[in-house]
């Protein structure tokens, strides 16, 4: 068993990075090489500001290349819960902007020649209990009505053809798809380079100081300045940007791949071949790779640690809700066991914005794989002064109360879900 992602053991490492002292004036200078930030500067460099990416490791190797390999369209939230939270406007501006971002996905791959297994393939939320398929109907009824038509309504029956495990019905999200996660990093890097932008891997940003004439920045590889910075850094925001982290809880999000399955075993677990995830509160989520592995994951354990001794736990405990949820895969091997930082927000819902002169966009919620590149682009139209899309514009953001970077109270938050997922 391997330790660490399969998307970037099997991808390609992106190699046109900047490799000299890293020095000068840009227009625009992006902290974090994941998919938000590769998306932000292929946008600015193709508009003709000089941009420079600073990655603190290498590019893609943050959650852009440690999650489940998702693309699905609709909020992780019930839609009319949203509404309530956010105003009827907001919560359908972010929900089309989920829509929106695989379309800007499915446009970038094609016009940048991005090989990396994209493909439509619809989503199924999955009722794991009675109750919790009438709750998954009521959420049907509103966004079908208001927002998305392309959804379904699934009985159990219905989804005998599509998942070999039993389930009390599920939604259907047609426009959803998938992608290997580590070529398409590997791809948009090159592709922004390819358009100008200067990409520094092993750049930690160190130190920031804010003037009159903007930033600048220092690195381990030397100090730039620019006019404008975008933080895109996620739940690996370093502590000295402590808006950001008192706001952002990093939460351990795990993985297991098995070996390729044979063509009968794949069509005995997925035969529908889409994205899948359950309905419980510590939940799992699940898709065949482009080589027929089963791709597993979930939150396993409540915690902020992703190493090899903490992916090894939760790799077992994935490895046991497989094997109960797909009996048929009882002893197979598993190949890849990782684990990944999620930057969570106190309501799940993303920011994106400027504060204090520093653009950003963060707190995905672990569902960043499909917004990120979307929303980066989005704020570097900001930056061009083009109009703003920002579906989150002024959104309000208090602190977590009790969070200073740290997030002490995982363990209880844990204990609170397993609960409700006992009793519910």
């Amino acid at each position: 068993m391997k330790y660490v992602s399969y998307w970037r053991d099997t991808a390609t490492a992106f190699a046109g990075g900047h490799t000299g002292p890293v020095e000068g004036h840009y227009d625009v200078a992006v902290i974090g090489g994941g998919f938000t930030g590769l998306g932000a500067a292929l946008q600015l460099a193709k508009a003709g500001a000089k941009v420079i990416v600073l990655e603190a490791d290498q590019v893609g190797s943050g959650a852009s290349g440690r999650n489940g390999g998702h693309l699905n369209n609709g909020l992780a939230h019930s839609y009319p819960a949203a509404k309530a939270e956010l105003g009827t406007a907001r919560a359908i501006a972010l929900y089309k902007a989920f829509d929106d971002s695989i379309d800007t996905l499915e446009r970038l791959i094609a016009e940048e020649s991005i090989a990396c297994d994209f493909r439509r393939s619809g989503k199924l939320k999955l009722a794991s209990k009675p109750a919790h398929f009438d709750s998954i109907a009521k959420n049907f009824e509103a966004i079908h009505r208001e927002v998305d038509p392309e959804t379904a309504l699934l009985s159990p029956a219905e989804l005998r053809s599509e998942i070999g495990s039993p389930f009390h019905g599920g939604m259907l999200f047609k426009k959803s798809g998938m992608m290997h996660m580590g070529r398409f990093a590997a791809g948009l890097a090159t592709a922004a380079s390819r358009h100008g932008a200067v990409i520094v891997e092993q750049a930690a940003v160190t130190e920031r100081v804010q003037d009159a004439k903007g930033f600048r920045l220092t690195t381990a590889k030397g100090t730039v300045s620019a006019e404008q910075v975008l933080l895109a850094t996620g739940a690996y925001t370093p502590s000295s940007f402590s808006y950001f982290r008192r706001r952002i809880i990093a939460v351990g999000s795990f993985i297991i791949a098995t070996r390729p399955l044979t063509e009968a075993e794949a069509a005995s677990v997925l035969p529908g071949h889409r994205t899948y995830v359950n309905s419980m509160n510590i939940g799992n989520y699940f898709r065949l790779s482009p080589d027929n592995r089963l791709i597993f994951g979930g939150r396993a354990r409540f915690s902020a640690t992703s190493d090899q001794q903490s992916d090894a736990r939760s790799g077992a405990i994935l490895r046991a809700a497989m094997e109960q949820m797909f009996p048929q895969l009882s002893g197979i091997a598993i190949d890849y066991c990782w684990g990944g930082l999620v930057d969570m927000t106190a309501d799940r819902y993303p920011r994106a914005g400027r504060q204090d002169g520093l653009w950003y966009a963060i707190g995905y919620s672990g569902h960043g794989a499909q917004l990120s590149t979307h929303l980066g682009m989005i704020m570097a139209d900001a930056m061009l002064g083009r109009p703003d899309r920002n579906p989150m514009k002024d959104a309000g953001w208090p602190v977590v109360p009790g969070h200073y970077g740290k997030p002490w109270f995982l363990p209880f938050v844990g204990a609170y879900y397993k609960t409700m997922d006992w009793i519910r």
